[in-house]
């Protein structure tokens, strides 16, 4: 069972609904509420309500020739969300604890609540070696299924579909697409309880709770306000970076240092040129594209928030959320070249203190062998009565 083993310390069992217990068994817990309405789909008294979770919401009707309405394959986004939301939302927490439990806790070595030596990890290693995992295969995921979306709705077959459309064909969503984000949405809700699930220590949590809060804002942005297009192409570049960036990582932590430089490097240049994409296709969307079928005002029954006031709002968010990360990447790499040299410093002083004692040894070596050969040079008599002093001084001291 998830959870179960994973975080334990002891063999004890700690008290019931302690801080502990909690941690444990928090997974189980959340399967058996998702068995709840899982079951409840099976009966028919409960099914239209654990539907509500489990399917998906808001499909539209599609009126035909002869009047009649029939249920279609597109989808909207309505206040029923919430609801199909929070069940994924336990979904991400299940699959989070089986992941960390039977493949990253099993790659380090951890059992029972100890570690191993497998892996040479210290505890600040260990968590970032955690959230690296997640975040690797939550990236990987996403972007082969934004790539799949991509396709096989041929949203990049020319830079208009990107707007073209708005709001009638943006606003109505297949089910992939309605699905994917509902568990983007979900995955970064699950972020903040797994704080405390996991143990993350209070310096650690600022970070974390900044880019989880950033990625739910924005995904959710895009969503209610129909730049889903735009927001999957952008998603999708900025997840393949991400995936290098933690592969990368997971390698430096497994002491594969030479894969891992490689990886870092391709993630340099990935990184700034997806910055650019990210703001040209901004740009061409906000500034270029929607301003020819600009509205005066919102139409919130059609969809259709296509006003100057939001598209200058939404252009200026996405610029300003990749110069942050371009200010972040810029203040990493000089961090990290101030480390560089002041390590470059700290060995040539070392260096110097330990050559230092050798010049005086080679010295004093020196001088021995100037004054034996300036003895060497006197005439034997006074050779003999250095000598003998020498040896009447001896003898004393014995």
């Amino acid at each position: 069972m998830p959870g179960l083993r994973r975080q334990g310390k002891s063999t004890k069992n700690p008290s019931f609904m302690s801080h502990e217990f909690i941690i444990q068994n928090h997974a189980d817990a959340v399967s058996c509420v998702m068995m709840v309405f899982v079951i409840g789909l099976m009966f028919q008294a409960t099914a239209p309500y654990a539907s509500v979770f489990v399917a998906m919401q808001h499909q539209q009707n599609t009126t035909m020739e002869d009047g009649a309405s029939v249920m279609s394959n597109m989808y909207s986004y309505g206040w029923k969300d919430i609801f199909t939301t929070v069940f994924y939302f336990m979904l991400c927490i299940v699959v989070h604890a089986v992941l960390q439990e039977y493949v990253l806790d099993k790659i380090v070595g951890k059992k029972e609540g100890k570690l191993n030596r497998r892996m040479h990890l210290s505890k600040i290693k260990h968590s970032k070696f955690n959230e690296s995992g997640q975040l690797m295969v939550f990236y990987l995921t996403s972007v082969i299924w934004g790539t799949s979306i991509i396709m096989s709705e041929d949203y990049i077959s020319s830079i208009s579909d990107l707007w073209h459309g708005y709001p009638e064909m943006h606003g109505k969503l297949p089910f992939m697409v309605k699905f994917f984000f509902i568990i983007q949405m979900s995955y970064w809700l699950h972020g903040f309880p797994e704080l405390y699930f996991m143990k993350i220590k209070r310096d650690e949590m600022p970070p974390r709770i900044q880019y989880t809060t950033l990625y739910l804002i924005f995904i959710t942005a895009a969503y209610l306000l129909n730049f889903n297009r735009l927001a999957i192409c952008i998603l999708v570049l900025h997840y393949a970076v991400e995936f290098i960036f933690h592969a990368a990582r997971l390698l430096y932590f497994a002491d594969k240092t030479e894969i891992a430089n490689t990886g870092f490097m391709v993630w340099n240049v990935l990184f700034v040129l997806v910055r650019l994409v990210s703001i040209t296709l901004a740009v061409l969307t906000f500034w270029f594209g929607l301003p020819k079928t600009s509205q005066t005002g919102i139409i919130f029954k059609d969809g259709n928030f296509n006003t100057a006031f939001i598209r200058i709002n939404c252009l200026v968010a996405c610029c300003l959320i990749q110069a942050f990360m371009m200010w972040r990447y810029i203040t990493f790499h000089l961090k990290r070249l101030r480390e560089r040299t002041a390590a470059a410093a700290t060995t040539s002083s070392k260096s110097k203190i330990i050559t230092t004692p050798s010049k005086k040894s080679n010295k004093d070596k020196k001088n021995k062998r100037t004054k034996e050969d300036d003895i060497s040079l006197l005439p034997e008599a006074d050779q003999n009565t250095l000598s003998d002093s020498g040896l009447r001084a001896r003898s004393k001291r014995k």
